[in-house]
């Protein structure tokens, strides 16, 4: 059964549990492998979560000219190979996104591999797994459907459904719709 991390925008409040628990999945070598950022610092508290969006046809592999970059059958888009990365960065400027990290001193890229250490066993990720608002969610295909159903995400998913505001299909589905719509958060 294939499922999906969701990340609904509007219930992040920016309390970072994500961060701390990405830290300590194993294989992240104590780093974080995604980020939340302050929407309109000077203006409001809005924060969003970024994380890789596991793209179904990621320019982050498609750059890499050593093959560093590999997509797991499940659609996962691991961090590259220590023994072939060769420090080029063509995938940190490759991304639309702005999501894989240059360590100097490892001369490797690093980025969210959506902890398939425990992804692949059906284990949710270690961000969704701690996250107190159900910012992050890992959903089966059928729960996606019924979200997608309730919100009626259509026209304010990302993800090419059927067009969305991102560069291509991703495996990570998002919901934009308060902040696509200028809604204001409640706290």
């Amino acid at each position: 059964m294939k499922q999906h991390l969701y990340i609904e925008m509007d219930n992040c409040i920016g309390c970072r549990s994500c961060l701390a628990a990405c830290t300590q999945c194993g294989g992240h070598d104590e780093r974080n492998r995604n980020y939340v950022y302050d929407v309109n610092p000077l203006v409001n508290r809005q924060t969003i979560p970024l994380m890789c969006l596991h793209c179904v046809n990621p320019a982050c592999a498609r750059s890499c000219p050593a093959q560093a970059i590999q997509v797991t059958p499940e659609g996962a888009v691991l961090s590259a190979l220590v023994e072939k990365c060769i420090g080029c960065q063509n995938c940190t400027i490759a991304c639309p996104y702005g999501i894989p990290k240059f360590d100097q001193e490892q001369n490797l890229m690093y980025k969210c591999d959506l902890c398939y250490d425990r992804t692949k066993e059906g284990i949710p990720p270690m961000c969704a797994s701690v996250c107190p608002t159900n910012t992050l969610q890992w959903l089966t295909e059928e729960e996606l459907k019924h979200k997608q159903e309730q919100h009626q995400l259509g026209k304010w998913t990302a993800s090419r459904m059927p067009l969305g505001p991102l560069e291509g299909e991703t495996n990570v589905k998002i919901s934009l719709p308060g902040i696509l719509q200028g809604k204001q958060k409640l706290f």
